[in-house]
């Protein structure tokens, strides 16, 4: 699919403003282009039909009303004036075919190019019926002409008239308001532009004041939305525009200050779980110490005592695990949480985090040597002990770990063969307190464990990323810079 153009508002407004003067303008300078062509034509027209009229009426009364050739000429030359007509040709219709005859006459008696074969046959059957009639015609020359044609009459002897049947055809060149006409269109085009220019300026300063506080808008929702709560438009004016800026404001406003609470609310909750777990943690201590002392009493007590013992141990110790979670993430959320950076051999780390679990035997490992990294060897264990713990835990053996790496990057992928993790579940892996029991089996953990796990590999400026095999089975896959950043937080 082809990719559709946009266009941004400035160019539309100039557009839509250009578009409006360019149809303003044509109208406008047409229709008085129209009405000034038609009024120059319309006067030459009057003034060239009355020159002929009164021309003709100075040639009363004919010598014949049968004329030959010399008065037919006499009344050809009788015809043009310096002003108006120009050529002129007299014919008896009675006597001539429509063939042109030779008296064409012009002023000083000189012969003229005009003949018959430019006077159309429905102006010659407008003047054999007696009227005046006239047409314009464009020559080989390019140059209009204005042809008129007048009959004759003769006035019989009981004073009716009648059509004598002379015809006399006068021709004025429209050169001069044609020129004047051309004239009028090259002022007229002249002018759209100017008016066009006009509307582009115009235009560009109706945009601006409009686009303005559209900018304004869209770089504050930036701020925003990124976070600068206390972002404000200035309002200027009363208009709709202005009506936006005030709605931005009061949002604004109001959304800075449901963060605020909810921060408020946020740093309490921390404040909280973190002083709740340091609290639980004297007398989970005492308690630890109880049930270790039940947990090696347990088997010579009577059965029911017994099982109670065991419980009260076994629970004992998962909320000493709960506790120390809680205290490892309120140390995140506060920001407290630092690197102890040590240069160590990874493949010696991952087999030493195995050993302290009795997990040598669980595990296959694929861990070349001589990898070495500077890396917090505490919060590595703890992301180890995760990653193996829940893919013992939730997946099917083989259980395997595969360490590679590159001059700036360690990968260590732990796998199971289980049945992998639903597609719904995957996003939420690592979120606090999300277990994912839809896929697998219900966990004992409280839920923490791989969150912790990631914030320790952010806190090396690596990652953890979830995937299930093509074949079976969920892949951790722990990726982390061989140089990890010093406490300081600049680089090492």
């Amino acid at each position: 699919m082809e990719p559709r153009l946009s266009l941004g508002l400035r160019t539309r407004l100039l557009f839509a403003f250009a578009l409006l003067c360019v149809v303003t303008a044509a109208a406008v300078a047409g229709g008085i282009y129209v009405q000034a062509r038609n009024e120059i034509l319309q006067r030459a027209q009057d003034a060239t039909v009355q020159t002929m009229r009164s021309r003709l009426e100075s040639l009363y009364p004919l010598r014949s009303p049968a004329p030959g050739q010399d008065e037919l000429d006499d009344i050809a030359a009788a015809v043009p004036d310096h002003n108006s007509v120009e050529y002129a040709v007299a014919i008896y219709r009675e006597m001539h075919s429509p063939v042109a005859p030779p008296g064409r006459w012009r002023p000083g008696g000189t012969v003229l190019a005009l003949d018959l074969g430019v006077i159309s046959p429905e102006l010659r059957q407008a003047v054999a019926g007696g009227e005046i009639a006239w047409q314009r015609v464009v020559r080989q020359d390019d140059v209009p002409w204005l042809i008129i044609g007048a009959p004759l009459l003769v006035t019989e002897p009981d004073r009716t008239t009648r059509v004598s049947g002379i015809e006399v055809y006068a021709a004025r060149s429209l050169l001069a308001e044609q020129r004047s006409i051309d004239g009028l269109a090259t002022s007229a085009w002249l002018i759209g532009g100017v008016a066009l220019a006009f509307a582009v300026v115009l235009a560009l300063l109706a945009t601006r004041g409009v686009l303005r506080p559209v900018r304004e808008l869209g770089r504050a929702a930036r701020l925003l939305g990124e976070g600068e709560m206390r972002t404000r438009i200035a309002v200027r004016g009363s208009d709709e525009l202005a009506e936006v800026a005030r709605t931005f404001n009061h949002t604004a406003a109001e959304l800075e200050r449901h963060v605020k609470q909810l921060r408020e609310m946020e740093a309490d909750a921390r404040r909280f779980v973190a002083d709740v777990s340091h609290e639980l943690r004297t007398p989970l201590a005492a308690l630890t110490a109880v049930a270790d002392v039940l947990d090696g009493e347990a088997a010579e007590l009577p059965e029911p005592a017994g099982r109670a013992a065991r419980l009260v141990s076994q629970e004992t110790l998962n909320l000493t695990g709960l506790v120390n979670d809680l205290i490892e993430i309120s140390r995140f959320d506060s920001g407290v949480a630092a690197l102890a950076l040590n240069e160590v051999d990874v493949a010696e780390l991952v087999r030493a985090s195995l050993r302290t679990r009795g997990w040598p035997e669980k595990v296959d490992t694929e861990l070349p040597p001589a990898v070495t990294a500077r890396l917090d060897p505490r919060r590595v264990d703890v992301i180890l002990a995760n990653l193996v713990g829940n893919a013992l835990r939730h997946g099917e053996p083989p259980v395997s770990v595969r360490l590679s790496a590159d001059p700036h990057w360690i990968t260590l992928e732990v796998r199971d063969h289980g049945p992998g993790l639903d597609e719904v579940v995957l996003p939420h892996v690592f979120d606090r307190f999300y277990k994912a029991n839809a896929a697998r089996t219900r966990s004992e953990g409280s839920g923490l464990g791989l969150a912790i796990a990631r914030e320790n590999a952010r806190l090396h400026q690596g990652d953890i990323t979830v995937t299930n095999a093509p074949d079976g089975g969920a892949i951790f896959t722990l990726r982390l810079p061989r140089r990890a950043p010093d406490p300081d937080g600049g680089p090492e």
